[in-house]
């Protein structure tokens, strides 16, 4: 059985994320801190096989695909630590601007974000993150559901929201909006 999201309300920073022990996941939304525990081997199944597709696709390409953990700060450049209330580890981030990348991971928007959800996380990923990557206009935001094997794709209209997502299931291969020809194969990402 899955722990419950831990939850620490205040007005937290990158700043105060930074002095936290090393080895707990925290995400702060808003300023508002979140841990969850390790992902379930399902969890972990799944992305993985997300990541080999994709870590294929991009071979001797300049967009760069990443695995949580890894810290992705929703702010500006010039934002300070102590600036800073939203840091997430999306499950996987490509980005494509490598003016973002630092040894701290990204700051800024990345251009594409998947979160694979838990039953700690559904609340989160499907409200609380996605107004957040709404708001700063992640192209394209992709909750994979492991239970249902569904996949639901937000993608960041002319108007700067996040329309109705398009459902896939498992029988589906399904374009990355931000590559020409990338096609992902679900049925490979749901195999048990």
């Amino acid at each position: 059985m899955e722990e419950p999201l831990r939850k620490l309300s205040g007005n937290y920073t990158y700043a105060d994320y930074l002095m936290w022990p090393e080895g707990e996941r925290w995400e702060l939304l808003d300023g508002v801190a979140y841990m969850s525990a390790a992902p379930s081997r399902r969890h972990q199944e799944i992305q993985v096989e997300l990541l080999r597709q994709i870590s294929n696709y991009l071979i001797d390409k300049t967009c760069k695909v990443y695995g949580s953990p890894f810290d992705v700060r929703l702010a500006k450049i010039e934002d300070e630590d102590n600036d800073i209330r939203n840091v997430v580890q999306p499950d996987i981030s490509i980005i494509c601007d490598k003016s973002k990348l630092d040894d701290r991971g990204c700051k800024g928007s990345p251009d594409l974000v998947m979160e694979i959800v838990s039953p700690s996380t559904a609340s989160i990923d499907y409200i609380k993150k996605l107004a957040l990557y709404e708001k700063n206009e992640i192209k394209e935001y992709w909750i994979v559901h492991p239970t249902d094997e569904i996949v639901m794709v937000y993608k960041l209209n002319e108007n700067k929201r996040y329309g109705r997502p398009e459902i896939y299931s498992k029988e589906d291969k399904v374009k990355i909006g931000i590559f020409e020809d990338l096609l992902l194969d679900l049925n490979k990402v749901f195999e048990q």
